[in-house]
């Protein structure tokens, strides 16, 4: 089947749409604790993220991206109507967690679109096991690792400054966590950004457009832009979930959540992983809450986001399957 030039560049802007949605869904996970912690204004707080989503572009890495483009499912299943599916399937379950506070993970979504979209077209087959399998995997390790670091760098924090007066220890923190709320966003420009990068790149090979899965670099920058843009029009529901409800937090606690979130996240990408946000900004302020006390941390909240993560990549697949019938009845791609 042929494909329109004009049908392929509605899904190019598709993919970006999502790309876009997924920093505007995704917002409340670089700027949740320094929201917060009080350190910024939510306004402010999102300008400094969107930056730093941008300027992941020049760290020049896609690994993440070729996981993406080959390592969920073959790239001979793929076509433009497969992808569109996918999109479908991710930017509704990303837009329904939106309306209803949830940090579920844009990453999860957009993996569980395009597995549902291919197996819908040519069966389970079509899976590419080993890359699904760093994938599942990573989100149970995401949270752990979050929440691991989160615990021991706080602890270490707490003893260093431990004779340092409560009033000094903010001031200094307040200042610290302008770099690790960048940190933070910087890891999640560079991991999620890419996600889109190999959707694009493997939609471009799919219809000859592009020669090798290779990510030129006009399409880093797009996917960038996009997210960074998307970072800059917020989602005030999702932070107070995360940066209010979950545990309380100092600047001190706040620094060591997003530093920990960074850690993991930029150690992801350089592996090729990727993994959600949303999971590992949450296992770290659960770590960072938990040095406390176990009572510091409102559990029943975390449950409620735990459902979230576990619908979402059969609810996102079962989306894009149901629109990849639905295309294929309306006859749309041809």
């Amino acid at each position: 089947m042929t494909f329109s030039l004009t049908f392929v560049l509605f899904v190019v802007f598709v993919a970006l749409a999502f790309d876009f949605i997924n920093g505007f869904h995704d917002a409340a996970n670089s700027i949740a604790t320094i929201v917060g912690t009080r350190v910024l204004t939510p306004r402010v707080a999102v300008v400094w993220a969107a930056f730093f989503n941008f300027v992941a572009a020049f760290a020049l890495e896609t690994k993440v991206a070729k996981t993406i483009g080959k390592d969920i499912v073959d790239p001979k299943i793929v076509d433009p109507v497969v992808i569109l599916a996918a999109l479908t399937g991710a930017i509704v379950w990303n837009l329904l967690t939106w309306w209803f506070g949830l940090p579920s993970s844009s990453s999860h979504a957009l993996i569980g679109g395009i597995a549902g979209a291919a197996i819908a077209k040519g069966g389970l087959t079509v899976l590419v096991m080993k890359g699904l399998s760093k994938v599942f995997l990573f989100i149970v390790l995401s949270p752990m690792l979050g929440m691991g670091l989160g615990f021991a760098l706080f602890l270490a924090a707490a003893w260093i400054f431990r004779r340092f007066r409560p009033d000094r220890l903010d001031r200094l923190f307040r200042r610290v966590q302008l770099l690790s709320a960048a940190a933070f966003s910087f890891g999640h420009g560079m991991n999620d950004a890419q996600k889109t990068m190999g959707v694009i790149v493997v939609l471009l090979y799919s219809t000859g457009s592009l020669k090798t899965l290779e990510v030129p670099f006009w399409i880093v920058l797009l996917c960038h832009a996009a997210i960074g843009l998307g970072t800059l029009m917020g989602g005030w529901r999702i932070v107070r979930t995360m940066g209010m409800r979950i545990t309380t937090l100092r600047p001190i606690g706040g620094s060591c959540a997003e530093f920990s979130g960074a850690v993991t996240l930029i150690g992801a990408s350089l592996a090729g992983i990727p993994v959600s946000t949303t999971h590992t900004i949450t296992g770290a302020i659960m770590g960072v809450g938990a040095t406390q006390r176990l009572s510091a941390v409102r559990w029943g909240v975390a449950r409620n986001i735990v459902g979230a993560w576990v619908l979402t990549i059969p609810a996102s697949a079962l989306v894009a399957a149901l629109t990849f019938y639905a295309l294929g009845l309306l006859r749309i791609g041809s």
